[in-house]
């Protein structure tokens, strides 16, 4: 399949991306996992001994991180409809988790654990409709904040990816119901062109 003008860019800007190069350098499984060490350096999210979920891992750069952070006293769940290649000190658990039995798979390693922090880089296959991507990022946005709500300690903190643009307001909204403190955060490692940001909501109502 012959590449179009717009994928040959795209992968000359990943390519010489500093933040690829670097990734690369230091052994991360992607450039994402300094978008959660900027966020972590600055929030201290990843408290040694923590229970974390990382919804949409794969391949696994922010688990990476968390389960460095946590060290061995800690767990770190990770899940995604992809595969992941195995990460010493992390859980993988691999569905979508929009689907009852793998949050069930999901709640079953937990047990009785409290969570310290979620956190939800998860985005859909995009199909280049605006209005629909938006719609599907939410909805993940959404789960992940209802996940939140049930299984996170008091004092915990849910972080999430999602897009300006419709519905944006109105899920801010909705975690400023669930959170007492709720920032947005955009790291450096995201693209300047890129609407993603990621919402930060801490301590529960």
């Amino acid at each position: 399949m012959k590449r179009t003008r717009t994928s040959k860019a795209w992968m000359q800007e990943h390519v010489n991306d500093p933040f690829v190069q670097r990734a690369k350098k230091e052994g991360w499984r992607s450039r994402a996992a300094f978008k959660l060490i900027e966020i972590d350096d600055r929030e201290r999210l990843l408290r040694h001994g923590e229970t974390v979920v990382d919804l949409g891992a794969t391949p696994g750069g922010w688990s990476q991180v968390a389960a460095r952070r946590v060290g061995n006293g800690g767990l770190v769940v990770a899940l995604d409809l992809l595969d992941m290649e195995p990460i010493h000190g992390v859980t993988f658990i691999q569905g979508d988790f929009r689907e009852d039995d793998v949050l069930k798979r999901l709640e079953e390693v937990l047990g009785e654990r409290r969570v310290g922090l979620v956190m939800s880089d998860m985005a859909p296959n995009m199909s280049g409709v605006p209005l629909v991507d938006q719609a599907r990022v939410m909805q993940l946005a959404e789960l992940g904040l209802d996940f939140s709500r049930s299984r996170l300690k008091p004092d915990g903190a849910f972080l999430v990816k999602v897009f300006q643009g419709s519905d944006y307001d109105a899920f801010l909204r909705a975690m400023r119901e669930v959170f007492r403190k709720v920032v947005v955060r955009k790291p450096e490692a995201s693209r300047d062109r890129s609407a993603e940001l990621y919402l930060l909501g801490r301590a529960l109502r």
